[in-house]
């Protein structure tokens, strides 16, 4: 029946619907996923079927997220608008078949093809790439059998055309490099374990067959993320083997991301002498060791840079000024800066100083001066220490970057210099420096509204007019700079945390409540803030920051015991948005009351409890997957017993998983030492944005990929 009638229109007073401009009906359905406008909305109306097959509706198809989508839904979707998709995005859609990649032939006209995450042969790569002609940008992973002699010309002729690829390496291979002979963006994601599953070492060597060189010539960035692990620096070097031979001319960006220990060598010496000879860039990230002591970032030459990394690097701030920034000159096209664990790029030098003295404000002056134009900046996993200097404390100084997005600090470098103390004062509120028994204290109550809140802010201090003057900030990370999570990538759990900074034991509650003032907060990760006593700047947050989609808490007051558990309740009763939600704290009680609460975050996907001797209750679990429909991410480590988990996981599955396509749950002890064999099963979109915690401002250059 027509949505448009008469009668509708005499028994509303108000404006139908269907009166709206086509304009403004377009904008609104593009906020509907495509499946529901193809497969539904286009169904009820002439008018609507007319506007869901809109090419601004079909050009560009994302299926990444859409957690509801199915093998037939994608099938007939293919069959109803592929010749009209140019842009197809099903990054993460781990719970699809294999087969349903099959359909992807149907889209004739493919310009872009994301399918990272994806089950993707050998043969069903060859037959789909060799029927889309027109692709250009391409997103695949590289799984263990992966045979390249299997691809077809007609394949390989497509991937000559191809510009720009991602490709994540789960064994040692080239992949489809060597057909791309046209790269100009090559990002590459390794993956590779150290040991099977089987317990044996793997090695580095590419496998027979292999033996084709990568085509740099027209590059234009190059990007390399590392997991931990030997074999997966021993893949990069030889993808970087080609790149010392000869730099292309073009190469504007220069990326590696690699933790720990990534030795210099001499084909990566000479590499870079070359970039330093023959290139100008606008975007750099190298590993550590590749930097500290070397003169190589005077060399370097720099066109309008748009992004840097010096993340772990014993760069001081003398350096940083006078190499990178060029005395404050022709900075201001920089919109983004890693400087995590960068321990001494606020001082002037690094020789002679420690950790936790305090920062030169003049070197923070000319860095905030010269980047004036910073959306992203991270200087997390650090002593950021202020003086006592009035209108020269990091906050401050900070303020001044209107153009803020995303902010990741130090605990330690937002209190106020006359609050911090030099030595943990001699009160029941410190916090334990080692995991004990439980202890029972009196918990204080904690205002229920904002008017009584008031009088007990300290609107005065640094962090709160931080937050004040930074109104359009959409990501937010406070991180204690010894913390460390309780699961680590590749290593049993961590059983003991380092205690919090001196300077970071006054930060607490109204520190958190500060943050209710960013109203445009999407993004919110608040680890080992000690002076948490009732968590009462939660309730605020939860109030004010109505756009809060992800909320990551770790090790926040006592670690004896969960003392902010009150007003997270409270917090969640508002979180209307919320989609994912990471808790890890010891002793985390997830029973009836904690589920009960969270059932309100009717929006929420994915859930994630780290919790060392951590309970939970099944039967309330299980009613809490019962009311929230949208939830498809289900991991909890905890204290309990390895049959309580399993019997709760199974159930899980048995019950919600036919409804439920993309559920994935994982439910297992936290001190178990099979855990990192569990790991390794996690779609690697969970694992990567949620399960594991990390920094994740600047983690990556803007608009990297699509």
């Amino acid at each position: 029946q027509e949505v448009v009638s008469e009668e509708s229109e005499e028994e509303s007073n108000g404006v139908n619907l269907m009166e709206f401009s086509d304009e403004i009906l377009l904008h609104i359905l593009s906020y509907v996923p495509c499946t529901d406008l193809v497969l539904n909305v286009r169904r009820t109306c002439r008018k609507l079927a007319t506007l869901c097959l809109d090419k601004s509706l079909t050009h560009t198809v994302l299926l990444q997220k859409d957690y509801k989508v199915n093998k037939d839904k994608v099938k007939q979707l293919m069959r109803d608008i592929g010749k009209e998709i140019y842009q197809l995005n099903m990054a993460g859609c781990y719970w699809l078949p294999s087969s349903t990649i099959d359909h992807v032939t149907r889209c004739k006209n493919l310009v872009k093809l994301n399918l990272s995450g994806c089950h993707v042969t050998s043969l069903r790569l060859s037959k789909m790439l060799s029927s889309l002609q027109h692709l250009r940008s391409l997103a695949i992973d590289v799984n263990p059998g992966f045979d390249a002699s299997q691809l077809s010309s007609e394949c390989k002729a497509t991937l000559s055309r191809v510009s720009e690829l991602k490709q994540t390496l789960y064994t040692p291979s080239y992949g489809v490099v060597p057909c791309c002979t046209s790269l100009e963006k090559l990002l590459l994601y390794f993956e590779i374990l150290d040991r099977s599953r089987e317990g044996f070492m793997l090695s580095g060597q590419l496998m027979v067959g292999e033996s084709n060189v990568p085509h740099y010539q027209n590059l234009r960035i190059f990007y390399a993320r590392l997991a931990p692990g030997y074999v997966n620096q021993e893949v990069v070097r030889l993808y970087l083997a080609v790149l010392s031979d000869r730099t292309p001319e073009n190469l504007h960006a220069f990326l590696i991301s690699a933790p720990g220990s990534f030795a210099e060598t001499g084909a990566t010496k000479n590499l870079l002498d070359s970039m330093a000879r023959n290139v100008c860039l606008d975007a750099l990230q190298l590993p550590k060791a590749w930097i500290n002591g070397s003169g190589l970032l005077q060399h370097l030459k720099f066109n309008n840079p748009f992004y840097f990394s010096f993340s772990r690097c014993t760069l001081s701030g003398g350096h940083l000024i006078q190499r990178v920034i060029n005395g404050g000159k022709d900075l201001k096209s920089l919109t983004s800066l890693n400087l995590s664990g960068c321990v001494h790029c606020l001082a002037p030098e690094s020789l002679f100083r420690k950790a936790e003295d305090d920062i030169d404000s003049s070197i923070l002056e000319s860095l905030v001066v010269s980047c004036c134009n910073l959306r992203h900046l991270n200087l997390s996993a650090a002593h950021h220490h202020s003086s006592e200097s009035i209108g020269n404390h990091l906050c401050q100084l900070l303020s001044r970057l209107k153009h803020l997005l995303s902010l990741a600090l130090p605990v330690c470098s937002i209190t106020d210099v006359g609050a911090s103390v030099e030595k943990p004062p001699s009160t029941p509120n410190l916090v334990p420096q080692t995991f004990g028994r439980k202890v029972r204290i009196g918990v204080q109550t904690y205002p229920r509204n904002l008017g009584d809140q008031t009088n007990q802010k300290i609107e005065s201090s640094v962090f709160w007019a931080l937050m004040g003057s930074l109104r359009f900030l959409e990501t937010l990370e406070i991180i204690g700079s010894s913390f460390s999570s309780a699961m680590p990538r590749n290593e049993p759990a961590i059983r003991n945390s380092l205690p919090p900074c001196v300077r970071a034991q006054s930060v607490g509650d109204s520190e958190v409540a500060a943050i209710s003032q960013l109203t445009y907060l999407q993004s919110l990760t608040l680890a080992q803030l000690p002076n948490i006593l009732t968590g009462s700047g939660l309730v605020n947050i939860g109030l004010q920051c109505q756009h809060l989609r992800t909320l990551s808490l770790a090790n926040l007051g006592m670690m004896g015991k969960v003392v902010y558990m009150s007003a997270l309740m409270d917090m969640l009763k508002h979180c209307k948005c919320l989609r994912d939600l990471r808790l890890e704290q010891p002793y985390f009680c997830a029973g009836a009351q904690f589920f009960q609460a969270l059932s309100h975050c009717s929006s929420l996907q994915r859930l994630c409890i780290v919790s060392r001797s951590g309970t939970l209750q099944s039967d309330a679990v299980m009613s809490f997957m019962a009311s929230c429909l949208e939830v498809i991410m289900c991991h909890m480590f905890m204290g309990e017993s390895l049959t309580v988990c399993k019997n709760l996981q199974q159930s899980i599955v048995r019950s919600f998983q036919a409804e439920r396509p993309a559920l994935n749950v994982v439910i297992f002890p936290l001190l178990h030492e099979d855990l990192t064999e569990v790991i390794r099963d996690v779609p690697m979109r969970h694992l990567d944005e949620i399960t594991l915690f990390k920094s994740r401002v600047a983690e990556e250059p803007p608009n990297l990929w699509w």
